[in-house]
């Protein structure tokens, strides 16, 4: 049975919350006046003064004094769409200071994007403003449904579903789950991965003697962090299983190698997996497509490439090898990643050696198509990048 592709939900104002329940108080969207920008302060603050706390609406609506939970409950989702705060639904709206939240310190993060219209709801919103990466880099957001990814991957998180990311190498899939999480934890998957890789293993300690030091998986599980499983369909399915009890529904695994330790998720814990379907080597089971509700197929933005500098001659011979790739034609087209490589090489040295290097990155049996599509579109003829004669 192969796991369907699932409509990501929109967003919407919560449905009978009991954090509301008893208020008379419905959720209000005025984040624009000074009186809002104080309860935003007010909400932050508390939330990093009880670092270790999930609180309710209506605790912390009570705790600063706040007339209306309604505004409360915004400002809380204003943070957790910053990456502020996570926002937990089992079934209380309950949220948790995130370490860029504490970073913050109360700090209104930059206003909702307008409809391009200008007014503030309805139509089609225009793109929102670039998320940072932990390397300093910067993610621009990508349509996901009727809003942005970043968005929708941590709005997935909150209601616990979890995303296989698929699609070629270079097209954005960790860039965009390190844009989306702060508090992201990563398995980098290759055919050597083993259940350690997971767990932990006992390293020796100064003195003599060995001490268990616990993997990626326990701390996500503990810290109520994300998981990237990156190119997991590398891993070997037997490895791979030690994923399946942390993702079903008790969230409880066992460490064998250290005395059968028992280890439950906490709230907040979420897996993300990535997957290279061309890729030699990698093969995705049923068991793993299974435990994903949603499978997201991740391509390059021609449109960003563009804004983010790349020729537009280039970008079509991009467009055509992966048309070709498509079709079977050839074995490998740029993506994102090679264009953007592109546009340094090409500010260090010049146009024509960008052009050869591209050429000489793709593998030699696409070699020839490369060159071929970039000279068709340049009108420059392209050999691979070589150094020239003293």
């Amino acid at each position: 049975m192969t796991t369907p592709h699932t409509t990501i939900p929109p967003a919407g104002p919560p449905q009978n919350d009991p954090a509301l329940a008893g208020t008379g108080e419905t959720p209000t969207t005025d984040a624009t006046s000074g009186r809002s920008g104080y309860l935003y302060r007010n909400v932050a603050l508390h939330l990093a003064g009880h670092p270790e706390s999930i609180l309710k609406v209506g605790e912390i609506t009570r705790a600063i004094g706040a007339p209306s939970s309604g505004a409360v409950f915004e400002a809380l989702k204003k943070m957790a769409a910053a990456g502020h705060a996570t926002h937990y639904r089992d079934p209380h709206h309950r949220f948790q200071i995130t370490q860029p939240g504490i970073d913050a310190a109360g700090t209104l993060p930059p206003a909702a994007p307008r409809t391009r219209s200008g007014g503030s709801g309805g139509g089609r919103q225009s793109r929102p403003a670039p998320v940072p990466r932990p390397n300093g880099t910067l993610y621009h957001p990508r349509r996901l449904g009727k809003g942005w990814d970043v968005e929708e991957l941590r709005r997935l998180r909150a209601q616990q579903v979890p995303v296989l990311l698929y699609g070629p190498p270079g097209t954005g899939k960790t860039a965009m789950v390190e844009a989306a999480f702060p508090d992201l934890l990563t398995i980098a998957g290759t055919g050597d991965t083993v259940v350690d890789d997971f767990l932990g293993s006992y390293n020796p300690i100064p003195g003599g003697g060995y001490e268990f030091v616990h993997g990626p998986l326990v701390t996500a599980m503990r810290d109520g962090r994300v998981l990237l499983v990156d190119d997991a369909t590398l891993i070997p399915p037997r490895v791979l299983a030690v994923l399946y009890p942390a993702m079903d529904g008790r969230g409880v695994i066992t460490i064998p190698a250290n005395g059968n330790e028992t280890v439950q998720a906490v709230n907040g814990f979420y897996i993300v997996a990535g997957h290279n379907p061309g890729v030699h080597g990698a093969v995705l089971t049923e068991a793993l497509a299974s435990r994903f509700t949603v499978h997201l197929h991740v391509t390059t933005d021609w449109d960003l490439a563009r804004q983010l500098g790349v020729p537009k001659q280039v970008v079509a011979a991009a467009i055509d090898l992966n048309a070709d790739l498509t079709a079977g034609k050839t074995v490998w087209a740029p993506q994102l990643r090679e264009l953007l490589g592109f546009v340094t090489v090409r500010d260090h040295l010049g146009m024509t050696a960008a052009l050869a290097n591209l050429a000489g990155i793709a593998p030699e049996d696409a070699r020839d198509d490369v060159t071929a599509a970039l000279s068709r579109h340049t009108g420059t003829p392209i050999t691979a990048l070589a150094l020239g004669k003293r």
